[in-house]
């Protein structure tokens, strides 16, 4: 059984056990509970739930495992040719990590 849920406006599939690498959640502490109610749709066994625009009664119960995970560094180079201009910025984007305690449905 799997469902797509809504966490800060992306998508992501959940399945019970996994773990999900979100943009950061401001007020979340380690091993603190979440619960996620935007789910669009539910995958059960074969039989498939869509809402419109999300399944009622339908959730995602997470664990806080780290609130704070630093993604990989990504390098913004901008050059103009010939007239000596070179910029290089780097930026590493801020995560939580997220496992999926269970989904109800």
């Amino acid at each position: 059984m799997y469902v797509i849920v809504e966490i800060n406006g992306q998508q992501f599939k959940a399945e019970e056990g996994k773990k999900l690498f979100v943009h950061h959640i401001q007020n979340a502490e380690n091993g603190a509970t979440v619960e996620f109610d935007k789910v669009l749709l539910v995958d059960n066994n074969g039989t498939v739930t869509v809402g419109a625009p999300t399944v009622d009664g339908a959730k995602v119960v997470c664990e806080v495992a780290s609130h704070l995970v630093k993604g990989d560094k990504v390098l913004v180079f901008h050059k103009k040719r010939r007239k000596g201009y070179k910029k290089l910025n780097g930026h590493r984007q801020q995560f939580t990590e997220l496992t999926i305690k269970q989904v109800i449905a």
